[in-house]
């Protein structure tokens, strides 16, 4: 028998690993907060946020989550990632350290001012 999938943010972060869920709650209003008119939706088993392209996504995983910004985030950030851990396309926020709160905002702020410059109509910023 198939587990219930989550299907809103909240369902996700409830169903994380209870190590997580703070941080998850804290990433989620700090993403939330900066895209407040974003669709949010658990897709290919993460939670989005959508206006009306991808704007960024987080997932929970055992011991860390993950924030993915758009494309070119990161190295945009690459001086102020230095202390941080970091793979191609994501931000690893590891559950014993504090989340980079500053730095998070800001990621997610050149996000939002990213996607909202596009006139495209492609779903991937």
């Amino acid at each position: 028998m198939a587990k219930n999938r989550p299907t809103t943010i909240a369902d996700y972060i409830d169903a994380a690993p209870a190590a997580g869920q703070t941080h998850l709650r804290q990433v989620y209003a700090i993403l939330q907060s900066e895209a407040p008119e974003a669709e949010e939706a658990i897709k290919w088993g993460a939670p989005f946020f959508i206006e009306p392209r991808v704007v960024y996504s987080f997932a929970a995983f055992k011991a860390h989550c993950v924030f993915a910004p758009i494309e070119g985030t990161l190295e945009a950030f690459a001086k102020e990632l230095e202390q941080h851990e970091t793979t191609k396309n994501y931000l690893k926020m590891p559950y014993h350290e504090l989340v980079p709160e500053k730095l998070l905002r800001k990621m997610a702020q050149h996000c939002v001012k990213t996607v909202s410059k596009r006139r495209d109509d492609a779903f991937w910023a």
